[in-house]
């Protein structure tokens, strides 16, 4: 393991500080011994006894360090007698059943809210085993169904289950040709029983129900190649001048979807942008869209991730950009909080999203924010917020009335394009993004709906 990738798995793991931690495919130790700065206690584990004599050898020294030689296949641990679980590639090569077996025992192994970190080998072609036979490389959709999939009972009307916090490709082991590995962090939680026959997460929801593929492509369809956000590129220039951005800065884009904004800071800018998204579906089409538009990882880096529960280094963005995400969001002070300690002092923070008025609003309005599970405030509130986390010189700006119009122009503009868009799609996929938007006029015009563009800055 080479020390940008220590580096980069050190930057992921939440705190170690007083935890056990086990350390699957611990190799000659360079990872372990920083482990060892923190835990309570590192349990270093490699199949290769070799490798392992030589991390014993290396690390001699901690005595806070168990080493053992084991396949991941036949290894016991206790039932939640561990906090964090590092594996690196230690599944790709085995068959699917025992993939399943082996993330089941991670579950098991873990103490609830413990975390799984996970690295595994991603590439677009076949690897080669030591025999010199063909090892197929699974998808990433796959590894999902793995770990998504196991279950570990917890009371009569509970279980534990995985939680995603992150998945991204690993800049440490990015080549020329474009492989690298994915990296994957999740959170063993509590879950409802009703929530094994339904959505599993609220990531689910989003991938399955509201952004599903098909729903992504209409919403791009009607903002324009790249964007799922109000305006698509008008509003985006429009409002990124605000920003006075500066080469070699780096943006959190929070809710990056597939792209878009994304990719027009990288161009337009030179700023390195992390696009963060919970949902797989517009990351996977933001990665297609990478692509297309010719902006590498080096420029925009993608993460399925919860923003939520996301910790990233203090002081390590320039800037926070969200555009049209935050509603989904109820507890907004939290997550404002993570983007104050995130920023670097004199930072900005540039976010749209939809609010609400601060009067009693119309049945319709209250239940279509309970359909689609918002948490919406009045822009006077949110801006209020972003005070009480501490940001200062917060301007928050009641943008309905350019709201309305973008809805006016962008439901004009697919009617008159009414033969193509139908042609694409169909006529059903025609009528819900018209029908919407419509929709979305009336609670505006009822006085319900609101669209709110906030900045502030980091002292």
């Amino acid at each position: 393991m080479t020390s940008a990738e220590v580096s980069e798995i050190l930057s992921y793991l939440p705190d170690c500080n007083g935890k056990v931690v086990v350390e699957l495919g611990a190799g000659t130790g360079n990872l372990t011994s920083e482990l060892a700065k923190k835990a309570e206690k590192v349990i270093a584990i490699d199949n290769s006894e070799d490798l392992i004599s030589k991390n014993k050898e290396v690390n001699q020294h901690l005595e806070n360090v168990v080493f053992t030689v084991s396949d991941v296949t036949k290894l016991n641990l206790d039932n939640e007698s561990v906090d964090i679980i590092v594996a690196t590639k230690q599944v790709f090569t085995l068959e699917d059943n025992q993939v399943q077996s082996v993330f089941q025992n991670f579950l098991s192994w873990l103490r609830p809210d413990g975390y799984l970190f996970f690295v595994e080998t991603s590439k677009s072609k076949s690897d080669v085993d030591s025999s010199g036979h063909n090892i197929p490389i699974r998808e990433i959709e796959v590894y999902e169904a793995f770990y998504s999939s196991v279950s570990v009972p917890c009371d009569s009307d509970s279980f534990y289950g995985f939680d995603l916090v992150l998945s991204r490709t690993s800049e440490a082991t990015l080549k020329e040709d474009g492989d690298c590995d994915m990296i994957w962090l999740l959170e063993k939680v509590k879950k409802d029983n009703s929530q094994a026959h339904g959505f599993q997460s609220f990531r689910e929801f989003l991938d399955k129900k509201q952004y599903s593929t098909r729903g992504i492509l209409l919403y791009e369809k009607i903002f324009g190649r790249t964007f799922v956000s109000t305006g698509g590129i008008d509003t985006t220039k429009e409002f990124l001048q605000l920003l006075n951005l500066q080469k070699g800065q780096k943006v959190l884009d929070v809710g990056g979807g597939i792209g878009g904004g994304a990719f027009y800071m990288a161009k337009t800018y030179g700023v390195k942008v992390v696009s963060v998204d919970l949902s797989f579906n517009m990351t996977q089409i933001g990665l297609e869209r990478a692509k297309e538009v010719g902006c590498g990882p080096d420029q925009v880096v993608f993460e399925i991730a919860d923003a939520t529960k996301r910790e990233y280094p203090a002081e390590s963005f320039d800037v926070v950009y969200s555009r049209d995400v935050i509603l989904h969001i109820a507890d907004k002070l939290s997550l404002f909080k993570k983007f104050f300690k995130c920023l670097k002092s004199g930072g900005k923070v540039l976010i749209s999203d939809y609010c609400c008025s601060p009067n009693k609003h119309s049945d319709l309005f209250k239940a279509y924010v309970q359909q689609r599970g918002y948490n919406l405030l009045s822009p006077a509130a949110y801006g209020k917020v972003l005070e009480e986390a501490g940001f200062i010189n917060v301007k928050a700006e009641d943008k309905t009335q350019q709201f309305a119009d973008i809805l006016k122009i962008e439901i004009e503009r697919t009617e008159s394009n009414k033969e193509e868009f139908i042609k694409q799609f169909d006529e059903d996929g025609y009528n819900y993004i018209v029908d919407g938007w419509k929709e979305k006029l009336v609670r505006v015009e009822l006085g319900d709906q609101r669209w709110g563009l906030f900045y502030a800055e980091k002292p």
